[in-house]
C-alpha cells in the first residue's frame, strides 16, 4: 500500500511485493489469497507547509493504525509506516518534523499493540528512497535506512562525542586550528587581539555563525599551512563597535563578510571594506555561508574567467559551497553549465538548474568522455576547479582554445609553466579570493547584495553545528558528506536587557518557570502569553511576586499562541530597547485516550497549543537575533507512552523542530520532560494507579526543584534534545528496546509460589489435566494483574472485578499485552473488561488456546454469564474506554455508543 513519493517513484519498488490503493484494497483481497506476514503504507507528505503536513500524516497513521486494530483478519499481520527523514540520523537534509509526528503516533499505537505496528524510517538523500527487505526483520519497532545501514533508537545518558568547552570568564577567544594534527585535537585558545583598540577602518563584530570552508580543515589536519594569514575567515554577526573611518555602518548592524583575529570566537574584528548588510529575512548562518563561496566563484567567473552569454561551463564539486554559488553565478551570466558531483548529490545539483546531460560524477574521470557528446565538437570555455590528480588532466583535455582553467584548490597547484607546453592554448591561473583585495572585494559584495537582493542568487542549503561540536563539523566536512556550506554557531547567553517570552504563563508550569527565570536566570523583562492574559486567576499574585524577585517588566498578553496574527501583533509590540532574546514555549494540552478511541478531535485539541504554537514562533522569530528558543515537549514523544498517541505526535513534532532549527543554525532546544511531581493542570487528571505505572516503569517524578536544576543544566548544553527524567534502574517493568543502552535491568517479579511470569504457557500446562487448565490459567493472570499494578499475588482475589481492584483503560492493555507475550495468543484491547474477573479472563484464554474443549467451553460460559460478563453480542463495537464505563457502572451495558 502506497502513496508515490513527489518524484513519483515508489518507496516499495525494491521489493517483491504486491501493490494496493490502501488498507480496504488489502482487506478486500484477504481470504482470497495468502495473508502477508508484513504490509507497508507509506506517510509521505505533500510538498508544502510543515504543520498541515503534520496533521495531514497524522491523520493518515490514525486512520491507518484504527482501520487494522478494528479488523481481525489483519490479526496476524504486522503493519509497516514508512516515513521519509523523520528522525535526524545519518542525513545531510535537517529531520522532517511532519513526518516525525506521524511516527510518534505509530510508536504509541506499538505500546499499546506490541508486535501490530512497525516504523521504517527512509534516507531523504537517497533518490529515490526506497525500503530494503532487511529493514522488513529482526524485532526493532523503530528502524531508519542510511545508505547501505540499518540504526535503532536508543536512548543514552553520556555524551560520548568530545565536546570543545569555551574558557570560562574569558571574553574573546578562538578555536584553534594550528596546534592539533587531527580532528580530535581541535581546542580552543584565547583570543585578547580582537579586544584590541580599533585601527582605522576597522569594525568589531559579535559572531553568530561562522562558515567551515575545507582549507580550514586542511589546516586542522596539517595538510597545509596555517600560517599564511591570519586567524579568521567568513562570518555573520552583529556590530558591537565601529572605529575611526568606518562610514555606512552602525552600531547593532547584522552583516556578513571575512573576518580576522579569531575563529568561531565570539568576538572578531573585519575591515569594513570586507562587510556587507545582512539581507533581509536571512539567518546568521546562511550569511556566514555567503562570503567566501560567492566572493570566490564571483571572482572566479567575472574577473579572471570573463564568462560572457553563452560560455561553457565546467564547475567541478558543484554540490559545494563554491560550486553551488558558482552554478547560481554562471547561470546568471548567461553560460552553459557543466558540473560534477558525487552521484548521492545530484539530485541537488539539478534542482540548481543544471541539465541531466551535463552532470557527471565527480568520483571518475569518465566525464571527460560523457560530456563530449553535449560539446558538439566544442572545448570548455572555463573551467573552475577543485578536484586533483588525474581530475585536472582530464579537465584540461576537455579544455578549449583560448579556454581558462582557474584553480582554487589547495591540494595540488600546479606550475603555469609546466602546464603550456602541454595545453598552450590553456591558460591556467591559480587563484585564491584574498588576491581580490578589500576594495574589489567591497565591489564584489555590493554587485552580489544587488543580486541577492533582485532575488538572481539564493541562499545556499546550510547545515550548523554548535561550535562546541567543531570537530564533528569539520569531519563532516573531510568526508565530503555535505551539500552546500557546514557553519558554526556561537552560543550566547541570554540578554538580561532582553526580553524572554513565555508560553502557558498561567498554569502552574508557566507560573513556577516565570519565577525561576527571574530569580535564577537573572530575566529583567518577561512577556507572559496565555489565553486570559492579565485576567487570569493568578496573574496580578504573579507579577507581584515576579517584580519583588527582581524583574524590572512583566506583561501578560492575552493570546492563542496558534494565531498567527495574534502572536504577530504582540511581537510587535516588544519595545526596541529591551528586544525578545528567549522564547520559551511551555503551553500545552491534554486529551488521552487509547488509539482506538482517539478521534481527529483529540489530536487537534492537543496538536493546536503545541504544534501550531510552536510552527507560529519558529516562523516568527527566525528573523530575531534570539540567544534561545525552548521547547518544553515530553518524553511520551519519544518513548511513546500508551494511551497517549495524539500527546506522543505533538511532542514528537516539538523535538524535531528543534533538531531542525539547529541544523539551520537557529537557536533551539527541545527538553522531553518527564513527570512532574507537582501537580499542573496537565497532570490534574492523573490518577493513583496511573502514577503507579509510571514509577513502575522506573521513571521517577520530579520534584520542582530537581526539575528547574535539570532546566538550567540543559541550557548549558548544545543538544537540541534532551530528555530531563529520573530513571529508576530497579523498576519492574520491562523495558522496551529504546532503553537498552541506559538501563540493564532484571525485572523483579511478583508471583508467589508459581513462577508462571518466568514460565512459557506451554511448559505450564504441560501434563496438566483438562479440569485444572482453568486455575492453572487463573494463577497466570492473577500473577500478571499484581504485576501490573504493583501488587503480590496474594492480594489480587480471582472472583474480583478489575476494576473494583484499580484498573483502568492502560492497565487493561498492559495486562492483555502481558497475556499475549506469555501466550502467543492475539487478544483483543477489550479483552479485561469483557471478562472482568481474573478468573473469567483464565476461562477465555482456556477457550482460545484449546478450543477443542467443547464441553469445557460450554461450562465456562455458563458460569461466565453467572458472573454478570458482557456477552460477545454485548461488546461488539465497543472499545476499552467505552468497557471500562460499562464496568464502572456509569453507562448502559446494552447500549453501544461506538
Amino acid at each position: 500500500m502506497s502513496d508515490r513519493p513527489e518524484s513519483g517513484r515508489c518507496l516499495f519498488d525494491g521489493l517483491d511485493a504486491d501493490r494496493y490503493a490502501g488498507v480496504e484494497a488489502l482487506a478486500a483481497t484477504m481470504g482470497t489469497a495468502p495473508a502477508p506476514g508484513v504490509a507497508l503504507l507509506s506517510l509521505v507528505p505533500r510538498p508544502g507547509d510543515t504543520t498541515a503536513a503534520a496533521y495531514e500524516l497524522t491523520e493518515r497513521a490514525r486512520a491507518a493504525v484504527q482501520s487494522w486494530l478494528s479488523d481481525d483478519r489483519f490479526a496476524a499481520v504486522t503493519l509497516a509506516l514508512v516515513t521519509v527523514g523523520a528522525f535526524p540520523v545519518g542525513q545531510r537534509r535537517a529531520p522532517d518534523p511532519a513526518a516525525a509526528a506521524a511516527a510518534g503516533f505509530v510508536r504509541s499505537a506499538q505500546s499499546e499493540h506490541p508486535g501490530r505496528f512497525l516504523v521504517i524510517d527512509l534516507d531523504p538523500d537517497a533518490d529515490p528512497p526506497q525500503v530494503p527487505p532487511a529493514a522488513l526483520v529482526g524485532d526493532e519497532p523503530v528502524v531508519a535506512v542510511r545508505g547501505d545501514r540499518l540504526f535503532a533508537p536508543r536512548l543514552t545518558e553520556d555524551d560520548t562525542l568530545p565536546a570543545l568547552t569555551p574558557p570560562p570568564d574569558t571574553e574573546a577567544w578562538s578555536v584553534d586550528l594550528n596546534s592539533a594534527d587531527n580532528l580530535n585535537g581541535l581546542g580552543i585558545v584565547p583570543a585578547p587581539g580582537v579586544l584590541a583598540p580599533l585601527a582605522e577602518g576597522e569594525v568589531r563584530l559579535s559572531v553568530r555563525a561562522m562558515g567551515v570552508n575545507f582549507r580550514e580543515v586542511l589546516v586542522a589536519l596539517d595538510m597545509v599551512p596555517g600560517g599564511d594569514r591570519p586567524e579568521g575567515g567568513e562570518a555573520a554577526g552583529v556590530i558591537a563597535e565601529i572605529g575611526p573611518g568606518v562610514t555606512g555602518f552602525s552600531v547593532g548592524d547584522r552583516v556578513m563578510g571575512l573576518v580576522t583575529g579569531a575563529y568561531a570566537g565570539p568576538v572578531a574584528v573585519a575591515d569594513h571594506r570586507t562587510l556587507a548588510p545582512l539581507p533581509a529575512g536571512w539567518t546568521f548562518a546562511q550569511g556566514a555561508a555567503v562570503p567566501v563561496a560567492f566572493l570566490t566563484a564571483y571572482y572566479g567567473l567575472t574577473d579572471l574567467g570573463g564568462v560572457r552569454p553563452g560560455d561553457r561551463v565546467l564547475i567541478h564539486a558543484a554540490a559545494g559551497g563554491v560550486g553551488m554559488a558558482a552554478v547560481q553565478i554562471a547561470r546568471h551570466l548567461g553560460a552553459e553549465v557543466f558540473a560534477t558531483a558525487h552521484p548521492t548529490k545530484w539530485r541537488d545539483v539539478r534542482a540548481g538548474g543544471v541539465d541531466p546531460s551535463h552532470l557527471a560524477s565527480s568520483r571518475t574521470t569518465r566525464f571527460e568522455d560523457a560530456f563530449r557528446p553535449a560539446l558538439g565538437g566544442h572545448g570548455i570555455d572555463v573551467v573552475l576547479n577543485s578536484l586533483a590528480g588525474e581530475f585536472i588532466d582530464a579537465s584540461l583535455r576537455l579544455t578549449a582554445d583560448g579556454g581558462r582553467f582557474l584553480e582554487m584548490g589547495k591540494t595540488d597547484i600546479r606550475d603555469a609553466d609546466e602546464i603550456g607546453p602541454r595545453h598552450p592554448a590553456v591558460r591556467y591561473r591559480a587563484f585564491d579570493l584574498l588576491d581580490a583585495g578589500p576594495d574589489r572585494i567591497r565591489t564584489m559584495l555590493a554587485e552580489l547584495a544587488a543580486l541577492i537582493e533582485r532575488g538572481a542568487l539564493t541562499p545556499l542549503p546550510v547545515r550548523a553545528w554548535d561550535v562546541r561540536r567543531a570537530a564533528e563539523a569539520f569531519r563532516y566536512v573531510s568526508q565530503a558528506r555535505h551539500v552546500g556550506k557546514v557553519a558554526l554557531t556561537v552560543p550566547r547567553p541570554w540578554d538580561p536587557a532582553g526580553t524572554v517570552l513565555l508560553t502557558g504563563a498561567s498554569g502552574t508550569l508557566g507560573g513556577t518557570l516565570a519565577r525561576h527565570l527571574v530569580a535564577e536566570r537573572g530575566v529583567r523583562h518577561l512577556l507572559l502569553l496565555s489565553r486570559r492574559g492579565k485576567d487570569a486567576e493568578a496573574a496580578a499574585g504573579l507579577e507581584a511576586e515576579l517584580t519583588a524577585l527582581g524583574a524590572s517588566s512583566v506583561t501578560f498578553a492575552a493570546c492563542d499562541v496558534a494565531d498567527r496574527a495574534a502572536v504577530r501583533e504582540v511581537l510587535a509590540a516588544i519595545p526596541p530597547q529591551r528586544p525578545l532574546t528567549a522564547v520559551v514555549h511551555a503551553a500545552g494540552a491534554l486529551s488521552d485516550g487509547l488509539v482506538g478511541s482517539l478521534g481527529r478531535a483529540d489530536v487537534d485539541a492537543v496538536f493546536r497549543p503545541k504544534v501550531d504554537g510552536a510552527a507560529v514562533l519558529d516562523e516568527l522569530t527566525r528573523s530575531d537575533d534570539l540567544a534561545g528558543f525552548v521547547l518544553f515537549s515530553s518524553a511520551a514523544g519519544v518513548t511513546g507512552n500508551a494511551g497517549q498517541a495524539n500527546y506522543a505526535a505533538a511532542n514528537t513534532f516539538l523535538d524535531t523542530l528543534a533538531g531542525r532549527r539547529a541544523a539551520e543554525g537557529l537557536p533551539a532546544q527541545s527538553l522531553a520532560w518527564g513527570l512532574w511531581a507537582d501537580t499542573s493542570e496537565l497532570t490534574a487528571t492523573l490518577s493513583e494507579t496511573g502514577r503507579a505505572r509510571i514509577a513502575r516503569s522506573g521513571v521517577r517524578a520530579l520534584p520542582a526543584a530537581t526539575a528547574l536544576d535539570l532546566f538550567d543544566q540543559a541550557l548549558s548544553r548544545d543538544e537540541a534534545l534532551l530528555l530531563p527524567i529520573d530513571v529508576d534502574p530497579s523498576g519492574e517493568t520491562e523495558l522496551p528496546p529504546l532503553w537498552r543502552n541506559l538501563v540493564r535491568r532484571r525485572v523483579r517479579r511478583v508471583v508467589a509460589a508459581t513462577p508462571v511470569a518466568e514460565t512459557s504457557t506451554a511448559e505450564l500446562l504441560a501434563g496438566v489435566p483438562a479440569a485444572e487448565r482453568v486455575r492453572v490459567l487463573t494463577d497466570l493472570v492473577c500473577a500478571h494483574t499484581a504485576a501490573v499494578l504493583g501488587l503480590t499475588t496474594d492480594r489480587v482475589e480471582p472472583l474480583r472485578a478489575f476494576s473494583e481492584i484499580g484498573f483502568d483503560s492502560l492497565s487493561a492493555v498492559e495486562l492483555r499485552n502481558r497475556l499475549n507475550s506469555a501466550t502467543g495468543l492475539r487478544l483483543p484491547a477489550t479483552t479485561v473488561f469483557s471478562h472482568p474477573s481474573p478468573q473469567a479472563l483464565a476461562r477465555k484464554l482456556a477457550t482460545e488456546l484449546f478450543p477443542e474443549a467443547d464441553a469445557a467451553s460450554e461450562e465456562a460460559g455458563a458460569e461466565h454469564q453467572r458472573e454478570g460478563a458482557l456477552t460477545d453480542v454485548d461488546i461488539d463495537g465497543l472499545d476499552v474506554e467505552e468497557l471500562m464505563s460499562l464496568a464502572l457502572g456509569t453507562a448502559d451495558p446494552h447500549t453501544s455508543e461506538g
